[in-house]
């Protein structure tokens, strides 16, 4: 195709307005919409302290800590037994094993709550207990 004397002052404004297009668009981008950035975080303040932060509990004796699902136990002074209706019991991730109701729970074993359903540890004496999740403590 040729051009001519009236083609050609189309094609450069045509030409001219998709630069400025081009440019308005890279311009007033939104900069800060990287992973993690203050309008794109990965997660929130408040699931990093509800799921990632370990918390401690100082148990009395009688008392028991139930976790909601996906809760993990560390017991790491005193005794403690679990608490389960469910008769599933609680799994043992550092033995690879269920512990069942009434069963001694191990010091320093890593236990998880798989289900929201009453599913806990029972002090025997005064316990310290660590702590990643929900947990009520009755």
């Amino acid at each position: 195709m040729k051009l001519n004397r009236i083609n050609l002052p189309v094609v450069v404004v045509v030409a001219a307005l998709l630069v400025l297009a081009l440019w308005g668009v890279t311009a007033f981008a939104e900069t800060d919409t990287d992973p993690g950035g203050s309008r794109d975080p990965l997660v929130t303040q408040s699931y990093v302290d509800q799921y990632v932060q370990w918390k401690v509990a100082d148990l009395k004796t009688g008392q028991v800590l139930k976790g909601k699902a996906g809760t993990e136990l560390l017991v790491r002074r005193g005794q403690a037994v679990v608490v389960d209706s469910s008769g599933n019991g609680i799994p043992d991730v550092t033995a690879g094993a269920d512990i069942a109701a009434n069963d001694k729970v191990s010091l320093n074993h890593l236990l998880i709550i798989p289900r929201e359903d009453g599913r806990g540890i029972k002090a025997l004496d005064f316990a310290v207990v660590m702590y990643r999740g929900g947990v009520s403590i009755q």
